[in-house]
């Protein structure tokens, strides 16, 4: 149970620090790594996770703080590595408090030294209220709190085994094994000596063997060494080691090799090669060469590849900003970083209704930081495109879970631009999605009124469309079925020829077999939804199907026909699982749990059941949905209760609550393969 990250090469040494950091953890409940930066700190409270999860209940959850610049994404980051996607309004510290409490868990935060503050004070409110908690930190500076143990990690031995091993099994791994040249042996050890034995430093010089030897490599070290490191004399001496690597790996690059890490520096998560041609070339760097130099970046250890996405460690990152800075080229960078994700936010708005669509929501998702970077700074320097950018994201954030911070950004970017317009009337739809979804109807009631008012000003059909939808949501959700109904019914006659044109007619048609449902119609609403969703798979299109299915499974329970009802669960939960929809997905067990209960296998229900519930926790709400799908829930557990008894029933039940969320919703999905037979 929980995550942590696996490691994409060998860790070597560290023996005596594992066993001090093993009885650390068993006797404090804050463990804080100290240590300059690029002296392994990650690396060993990740072996130490690893070697202590058996201890926790609940596992070990990894939060990797490196990306964030400031705090304000902190408690949302942290949130999704527990696996939290809080739907309610509370403030997110409660929600995160309320999630932990009652678990047993090692929490890691990495890379604490640049929200020290934040992390000081989210840290206090955690341990105090989530009594089976224990943290581990890893930070440049201490979190000074009362309860802190700390352990200051030091470089390897300079002349002891571990950083000679290191250095051989990294140069080794990139030169093919070629280190059998004379004189390699006390090469090496020169070279660990003369980088003090830091673990950064030693992987930098290892990337260069290949390119040359390793008596080349300690003989460019000894000469240009002592030139580089008076560059950096103003730094305290335990960093001086690493800053002077550093600017050593950077002199040896070629000048379009140095201009491209400076630029790369920009991002503050994951990219792909795309988005860095998009944003970094120019002057002497063309597009076509970007590809090139960044993979001798990745030769150089500066740039590090997963798959097919790059990442830059936090320390050569702060080297590659000073350099930006000194080529005057920041602003210009954070302009078309910007901007970049801007023109993407478009194309996933526009690739909503598709076969991309699953792709563009994992996209939204994953680039949520840079996307957030990307917002901070347009709402400083161009405030409508923010409120566009948070506008065409809002959706998407939504679906994901994202609630606060869509929350946050729309509201301040209505409050920078109130000017009437297209990119205005967006951000109040989505504004209003978010606060319902919140379950704060009467304030979406008025958000949804406004945004319809601004639609009719603008003269923009399909904005009016898209609130409708909400409207009839709202009315879904409270309870009035027969008001969205005729408020959907108005908004697609409108333009009657055209009646899956758009992604807002789309949903409007979802909002009126909703209705149908909710009014008893069941013939009619089994009619609408199969022919869209018919028109659903030839689009390849998952979110509005993935309802769809749901709505035919809440059909079948209710005509009679339980394995229809689970085979379109199973298919609805499949969508959402996609979408990482975690409300979604909760809906979807409940269903299907109803639909199990109602073929007889009363015990599998009941477990399928609890794994609803613990999805349900996750988004801060016992169970939510239309009315009608609360007289489908107590008719599950009645049934299942009934057939195998209270006691067991409840056994069940736990033991579903209380399992792995991806582990058990995948179980759960196995298991039901078989009733669609």
């Amino acid at each position: 149970m929980g995550h942590i990250p696996e490691e994409s090469t060998s860790f070597v040494g560290r023996v005596s620090e594992l066993a001090c950091l093993d009885g650390a953890l068993a006797g404090h409940r804050l463990v804080t790594l100290t240590g300059t930066g690029g002296v392994g700190k990650t690396r060993l409270a990740l072996q130490a996770a690893a070697r202590a999860a058996e201890r926790f209940r609940d596992g070990v959850w990894w939060t990797d703080l490196s990306s964030l610049d400031g705090e304000r994404l902190l408690l949302a980051t942290v949130s999704d590595a527990v696996d939290l996607s809080d739907h309610t309004s509370r403030l997110p510290v409660e929600a995160l408090c309320a999630w932990l409490a009652g678990k047993e868990l090692l929490l890691v935060l990495d890379s604490c030294e640049h929200l020290v503050d934040g992390c000081r004070h989210l840290v206090a409110d955690l341990l105090t209220t989530v009594p089976g908690l224990t943290v581990l930190a890893t930070s440049r500076q201490p979190l000074d709190l009362d309860a802190e143990h700390l352990m200051d990690v030091l470089p390897m031995r300079a002349d002891g085994q571990d950083a000679l091993s290191l250095f051989t099994e990294r140069a080794a791994a990139g030169s093919g094994g070629r280190l059998t040249e004379t004189g390699a042996g006390s090469a090496a050890g020169a070279i660990c000596r003369r980088l003090e034995g830091i673990p950064l430093a030693l992987e930098l010089a290892a990337a260069q063997v290949g390119q040359a030897t390793v008596e080349e490599v300690a003989e460019r070290l000894g000469s240009r060494f002592d030139l580089v490191s008076r560059s950096v004399a103003v730094w305290p001496q335990r960093h001086r080691t690493l800053r002077t690597t550093i600017g050593w790996s950077h002199e040896l690059c070629r000048p379009l090799e140095r201009l491209l890490w400076a630029r790369l520096t920009v991002f503050r998560g994951g990219f792909d090669l795309e988005s860095a041609r998009s944003v970094c070339s120019g002057g002497p760097l063309s597009a076509e060469a970007v590809g090139p130099v960044l993979e001798r970046l990745v030769a150089q250890s500066v740039v590090r590849r997963d798959g097919l996405r790059y990442r830059m460690l936090d320390t050569i990152r702060e080297y590659g900003q000073w350099w930006l800075r000194a080529l005057s080229e920041d602003a210009a960078l954070a302009d078309r970083h910007a901007y970049h994700y801007l023109r993407l936010a478009r194309q996933a708005d526009a690739g909503w209704l598709s076969a991309d669509q699953a792709g563009w929501y994992r996209w939204v998702n994953d680039a949520r930081t840079d996307l957030c970077t990307a917002l901070d700074h347009l709402l400083v320097r161009a405030p409508r495109h923010a409120l566009d950018l948070a506008g065409l994201i809002g959706f998407f954030w939504s679906g994901c879970g994202h609630l606060h911070e869509t929350r946050g950004y729309l509201e301040q970017g209505l409050s920078g631009y109130p000017v009437r317009g297209r990119e205005r009337t967006r951000a109040l739809w989505a504004l209003g999605l978010t606060v319902t979804l919140q379950g704060q109807y009467e304030t979406a009631r008025r958000l949804s009124e406004e945004s319809a008012r601004a639609a009719r000003e603008d003269g923009d059909n399909e904005a009016i469309v898209a609130a409708a939808y909400l409207s009839g949501l709202i009315s879904l959700l409270t309870g009035d079925p027969l008001a969205a109904q005729v408020t959907a019914d108005h908004a697609l006659e409108a333009e009657p020829g055209r009646p899956f044109a758009s992604a807002a007619r789309f949903r409007c048609h979802l909002v009126r077999v909703f209705a149908l449902i909710g009014l008893g119609k069941l013939p009619e609403a089994r009619s609408e939804a199969e022919a869209l969703r018919d028109r659903c798979v030839e689009l390849d299109e998952c979110w509005t199907r993935s309802y769809l299915d749901y709505q035919l499974s809440i059909v079948a329970l209710l005509a009679g026909n339980p394995t229809a009802a689970a085979r379109h669960a199973r298919t609805m939960l499949d969508g959402k699982r996609l979408l990482r929809d975690n409300f979604g997905i909760a809906l979807g067990l409940d269903l299907l749990a109803a639909a199990i209960a109602a073929q007889g296998e009363a015990e599998r229900a009941a477990g399928v059941f609890g794994v609803g519930q613990a999805f349900w926790r996750t988004v801060g709400h016992p169970q939510r949905g239309t009315p009608e799908l609360g007289p489908i829930r107590e008719e599950c557990e009645r049934t299942a209760r009934a057939g195998i008894g209270d006691e067991a029933y409840e056994r069940a039940f736990r033991r579903g609550a209380s399992a792995n969320l991806q582990t058990a919703l995948a179980s759960v999905l196995d298991a039901a393969s078989p009733i669609e037979a």
